[in-house]
């Protein structure tokens, strides 16, 4: 979008992150590497910074959607301002040391060993020796009733994916969990490293902290006195408290990795390759507005509308004048999060109702709309009848639209019909023929669009799906020393006069410590 110069505001960057849920497998290959890397330790063994859940299903930990339960996110109040949904200053210093609204361990799983020197020790006889669970944080002997990805491949669906938060209303009636009606797709979550994170928020101490230069949200070690407000603050329950020390620990989006120029472990090691990073420019001033965003449903184009083009001189220009390095600068210019997010206009945010306006976007899923437009006993070479078989396809738009648009399922179904076009025509042109545009104009999309979606979605190379610039080290002192801070919204408490809604919390801008930002990490 191009804006005039005195419409771009205080020009800021963000490491986004974009995935295909249409290539997720499913595989857990990015939680495992996750885990090995920042929560194989003591304290944390309950804790998967990145976990890949099945849709439809309860998730982790569970019904960790269900905000009337546990109070995460921002809403509006009487008069429209922005509060958190956990309640003010007030409420949260007097609920200090009796949070009600935490998940139990139950929620999440009791990690459990098992009794190993039983199989290699037990003495000979008729039976064969077993190794029985035992709690890691008890060493008692205990049974197994839940974990992080126990309802993997819809794993118990019938007795528990009915609970599932997001199948409300009358068209969750139809959704089955018999063998010839049911469906599933994989949902890989991770902290969402939010523009307006009500963590962030939340915690009194301070000790959680938005990174100015590139908004990746950390927790300062040595500050957390372990009040666990982040926890009930967050609405995508991605914070964690760590039993033996304490204090909160969260995703980092491996910022080590990050300001080396790498992409992230879990981006790393994806078996599907469905992971995008790149930066993303947004214009601070407006993150406010658009959070308190009046109708839910309107989020989504808020949200896009705080980004900004980083082709447009004006931003290019204001960017300058912000600090952000030439490099970066072209790096967002190359930045495939922006061509999902902004330009295509395929991704999109999970729950964009919490009002947190997340940064981890998702392409959902399209199902097998080729068989549905059969089983209608309608015509594949007709665009028509393709798109009308969208509206039937196996995952309700309903269910999609819950997750990724507020309940707006035009938004959702517009995107899926764009996959659907965009996969039609790539198909004939494989097979020598011309393709049908018509499809694509109805769309929004031309030849050479539909080209460089497909290059993108289909075949990236790593160089395209990751475009990571380094951090400028030589600069890292000017920004430790920086007076601006990150402005994050208030929860109804008084501002001070001409704070625009917002209040500055005095958050310091460049923490690269890992153990102060993490502690004792891997």
């Amino acid at each position: 979008m191009s804006r005039d110069e005195a419409t771009v505001g205080r020009v800021m960057a963000q490491v986004a992150m974009v995935m295909n849920l249409d290539k997720c497998i499913g595989c857990h290959t990015c939680s495992v590497t996750c885990k090995q890397t920042w929560t194989n330790r003591t304290g944390v063994e309950y804790a998967w910074f990145n976990n890949v859940e099945t849709k439809p299903g309860v998730g982790y930990p569970r019904r960790y959607e269900d905000q009337d339960r546990w109070k995460g996110g921002w809403m509006l109040d009487r008069r429209g301002r922005l509060v958190l949904r956990s309640g003010g200053r007030v409420k949260r210093l007097l609920s200090l040391f009796s949070n009600p609204d935490l998940p139990s361990l139950e929620d999440y799983y009791e990690p459990v060993t098992y009794d190993y020197d039983n199989l290699v020790g037990a003495p000979a006889g008729p039976d064969m020796p077993v190794a029985r669970p035992r709690s890691v944080l008890t060493g008692r002997p205990t049974s197994i009733t839940w974990g992080a990805n126990w309802e993997d491949g819809l794993g118990g669906a019938p007795e528990n994916a009915g609970a599932d938060p997001n199948l409300s209303g009358e068209w969750a009636e139809r959704v089955r969990f018999e063998f010839e009606q049911t469906f599933l797709f994989h949902l890989p979550r991770l902290c969402e490293h939010c523009l307006n994170p009500a963590c962030v928020s939340a915690c009194p101490s301070g000790a959680m902290y938005k990174r100015v230069e590139d908004g990746i949200v950390l927790v300062d070690q040595d500050k957390c006195r372990g009040w666990r407000m982040c926890v009930t603050a967050c609405p995508y329950k991605k914070v964690y408290v760590n039993h033996a020390t304490g204090k909160g620990e969260k995703c980092t989006f491996c910022f080590p990795r990050i300001e080396a120029g790498q992409p992230t472990v879990c981006s790393e090691t994806c078996v599907g390759r469905l992971r995008y990073l790149g930066l993303l420019l947004y214009d601070a001033d407006r993150v406010g507005e658009a959070a308190a965003t009046p109708d839910e449903k309107d989020l989504l184009d808020a949200q896009r509308g705080v980004f900004l083009d980083p082709a447009d001189p004006d931003v290019i220009a204001a960017a300058r004048e912000s600090g952000i390095p030439e490099d970066w600068l072209a790096a967002a210019r190359r930045s495939p999060v922006y061509d999902l997010v902004a330009r295509h206009k395929v991704a999109l945010p999970l729950h964009p109702e919490y009002r947190t306006l997340p940064m981890v976007w998702y392409v959902p899923p399209l199902s097998p709309v080729l068989d549905a437009v059969d089983a209608a006993g309608g015509n594949q070479d007709d665009p028509d009848h393709v798109f009308a078989a969208v509206t039937r396809l196996r995952i309700p738009l309903e269910y999609l639209a819950e997750l990724f648009t507020a309940g707006d399922t035009d938004v959702v179904g517009g995107v899926l019909m764009k996959l659907t076009a965009l996969r039609s025509y790539m198909r004939a042109r494989t097979l020598g023929e011309d393709g049908d545009e018509a499809a694509l104009k109805a769309v929004g999309l031309t030849a050479r669009e539909a080209e460089d979606l497909h290059r993108l979605l289909a075949v990236a190379k790593y160089e395209d799906r990751y475009v990571v610039p380094a951090a400028h080290r030589e600069d890292a002192a000017a920004l430790s020393a920086m007076e601006d801070r990150c402005p994050v919204e208030t929860s109804g408490d008084p501002q001070p006069a001409g704070s625009g809604g917002r209040i500055m919390l005095g958050i310091p801008t460049l923490r690269r410590s890992s153990a102060a930002s993490t502690g004792d990490s891997a």
